[in-house]
C-alpha cells in the first residue's frame, strides 16, 4: 500500500483542531501511532475520540501540551520515548495576528514568537536525538505568508520566515543522521478559525467576505485541511524518502499566478 506509515510513531502539535486534526487523522488511517498534542489536554482527547469513530484499529494518543514551554515539551516527548521511538514530527501547532508594524506590539511579537517560532525549536530538539538513531522526518507548517508580501500580517509572516529557515537548517545540519526536513506552506485554508475570524470581524457579512477570501485564491476557492493532510502524509511516508530540505506551497496558484 502506497503511503503506508505502519509501525511508525508520529507527533502531531496543534492536532487537537482545523489542520492539525486532519492531519492526525490522515496519518492514523495510514497506519501510524498518532500523538496529538494541544495546549488543552481536553482538546486533544476529544480529538482523538472523534478520529477513532468506529474505527478502534488506529493507534491515538491525547496529550497536553504548551509547546511554548521547553519543559512540557521535553517531558512529553521523554514519555512518549518511553513506549517507542518517534518516527514523525509535524510541527503544526501556530498561531496568528493581523496587523502591520504599527498594530503590532511588543507583547504581540513575543506571543508569536513563543508559539510560531519557539515551538517549533522546542519540539524538533527534543525529538532529533531520538531520530539521529535510526532516522525521520520533520514536516514543519510554514503558509504563504512566509515567501511573500501579505498586507497585515506583519508578525505573522514574520514567523512564518522563520519557519522555513529552520527547516532548511535543520536538513542541511541532519541530512547525514538520516533525518529529512521539509516545510508545506498553505494559502488561505477553511478551518474553524477563518468561520470565527469573519463571524467576528464581519457579522451579517460573513458570507460575502468569505466568498472575497476565497477569490484571493486564483484556483477560486479556499483550501481543505485534508487536502493539506495528504501532503503532510505524502512527506512523512517512504515515497517521498528523496525529498528534503524544501518548502511546499499548497496554495490554489497564490504565489505564482497571483499578478
Amino acid at each position: 500500500m502506497a503511503f503506508n506509515l505502519s509501525g511508525k510513531t508520529a507527533l502531531v502539535t496543534g492536532g487537537g483542531s482545523g489542520i492539525g486534526k486532519a492531519i492526525c487523522r490522515v496519518l492514523a488511517l495510514a497506519g501510524a501511532h498518532v500523538h496529538i498534542l494541544d495546549l488543552d489536554p481536553e482538546t486533544s482527547r476529544i480529538a482523538a475520540d472523534e478520529i477513532a469513530g468506529q474505527n478502534r484499529n488506529i493507534k491515538l494518543s491525547a496529550h497536553g501540551c504548551n509547546v511554548a514551554d521547553q519543559e512540557q515539551v521535553t517531558t512529553c516527548v521523554a514519555a512518549i520515548r518511553k513506549e517507542a521511538s518517534i518516527d514523525i514530527l509535524v510541527n503544526n501547532a501556530g498561531i496568528a495576528h493581523i496587523g502591520s508594524i504599527e498594530d503590532t506590539g511588543p507583547e504581540d511579537l513575543d506571543r508569536l514568537y513563543q508559539v510560531n517560532i519557539k515551538g517549533v525549536y522546542n519540539c524538533a530538539r527534543a525529538c532529533i536525538p531520538g531520530m539521529k538513531v535510526a532516522g525521520g522526518v520533520i514536516v514543519n507548517m510554514a503558509s504563504v505568508a512566509g515567501t511573500v508580501g501579505i498586507s497585515d500580517r506583519f508578525a505573522y509572516s514574520m514567523t512564518k520566515g522563520a519557519v522555513l529557515t529552520m527547516t532548511y537548517s535543520l536538513a542541511k545540519d541532519y541530512i547525514s543522521y538520516g533525518i529529512r526536513c521539509n516545510s508545506v506552506s498553505p494559502a488561505r485554508i477553511h478551518t474553524p478559525f477563518v468561520d470565527g475570524y469573519l463571524s467576528k470581524n464581519y457579522p451579517g457579512r460573513e458570507k460575502e467576505m468569505y466568498g472575497k477570501l476565497s477569490k484571493t485564491q486564483p484556483i477560486g476557492r479556499m483550501g481543505t485541511p485534508d487536502e493539506v493532510a495528504h501532503l503532510v502524509l505524502y512527506l512523512c511516508s517512504d515515497e517521498a524518502a528523496f525529498v528534503t530540505g524544501t518548502d511546499f506551497p499548497i496554495d490554489g496558484g497564490f504565489i505564482r499566478l497571483n499578478g
